[in-house]
């Protein structure tokens, strides 16, 4: 059984947990830089490395882009198409 007496725990620790959870609960990141008392956003961008299952999340809400089968107006446009080839 895991017991915190064989942990290094810090109050930075808990300080660090929070920013962490907090980030992944969505609170703006100024919100935070302001509760953690940074001067710099820059110090607090630290905690707002993205962990798996906020990419996981944030991935659930990009919305699939719809396919029409109709090529782009610039697809069939021989002249774009042509000009692009000699670049």
């Amino acid at each position: 059984m895991l017991s915190l007496q064989t942990k290094h725990v810090t109050p930075h620790s808990f300080r660090h947990a929070t920013a962490v959870h907090l980030v992944s609960a969505g609170v703006d990141i100024t919100v935070i830089r302001s509760w953690l008392g940074h001067v710099s956003l820059d110090t607090t961008n630290h905690y707002a490395k993205a962990n798996l299952e906020t990419k996981r999340k944030a991935l659930e809400q990009v919305a699939v882009p719809v396919t029409t089968g109709h090529s782009s107006s610039w697809k069939r446009d021989t002249s774009l198409l042509a000009w692009l080839d000699t670049l």
